[in-house]
């Protein structure tokens, strides 16, 4: 990958997910579904082509940007948010735990 090359990610709020674009071709998404000012984070997928590069990292830092810069709440259900708001603090002042309510919620939702 050239390195004059920077991802892009983008909110494609129809499909309930950030992408993340090499190149102009999809890498990668992180799925959400919103809930009361929350968004709920619950799978991020990065393609095989594209693995091992870091790209899974600048999409949860985009898309969590994102949810900041619009004044939300994240809910780290996808096993590599959560990992991932481990590794940075500055994230934790508007993230909010997955309850076993938010999980039924998120299991009722996507189920429709």
């Amino acid at each position: 990958m050239n390195q004059a090359t920077t991802p892009i990610v983008r909110n494609v709020d129809a499909r309930h997910r950030y992408e993340i674009l090499v190149e102009g071709e999809r890498a990668g998404f992180t799925a959400y579904r919103d809930r009361d000012g929350q968004r709920v984070f619950f799978h991020t997928e990065i393609d095989d082509a594209f693995a091992g590069r870091g790209l899974a990292s600048v999409l949860v830092r985009e898309a969590l940007s994102d949810v900041r810069s619009s004044g939300g709440r994240i809910v780290p259900v996808c096993p590599y948010v959560a990992k991932f708001l481990k590794k940075h603090e500055e994230f934790a002042d508007l993230t909010d735990p997955v309850t076993p309510e938010i999980l039924q919620w998120l299991e009722t939702t996507l189920a429709r």
